[in-house]
């Protein structure tokens, strides 16, 4: 058993499309605007897991989102090689991050807003 897919609630799916995509460097995996349909996925991986941009839009989604965001807590765990890197090449694309990155027994986190409604949080190892 694997995980397929995940998702991560958004207010705009189609702007979390661009920013993901865009600014993070996920491939897109499935696009279907007429249906507010937006699927990501990590480059390199093509068997991967995809990550559907789900609108925000039910009550009860929007209030675990919300809630989420206005405790800053992140919604969703991105790994990375080097978080220092990403760090300063998400910044200069103008990403705000919340704070220097940490390091601790888990290894050495950040954490970003990612303009559509959530706190990401970069891992390394």
């Amino acid at each position: 058993m694997r995980v397929k897919m995940s998702s991560i609630h958004v207010i705009d799916p189609a702007l979390a499309f661009d920013f993901y995509t865009t600014t993070l460097g996920f491939e897109p995996l499935m696009v279907m605007p007429d249906y507010n349909l937006f699927i990501v996925q990590a480059p390199n991986i093509p068997d991967g897991p995809g990550l559907l941009l789900e609108p925000s839009d039910h009550p009860a989604a929007q209030a675990y989102r919300s809630a989420l965001y206005d405790e800053g807590m992140p919604a969703i765990v991105f790994g990375v090689d080097d978080v220092a890197a990403e760090m300063e090449r998400l910044s200069a694309l103008g990403v705000r991050f919340t704070g220097p990155p940490a390091t601790d027994a888990m290894g050495t986190q950040a954490v970003f807003d990612d303009g559509c409604g959530n706190y990401i949080q970069l891992h390394q190892d």
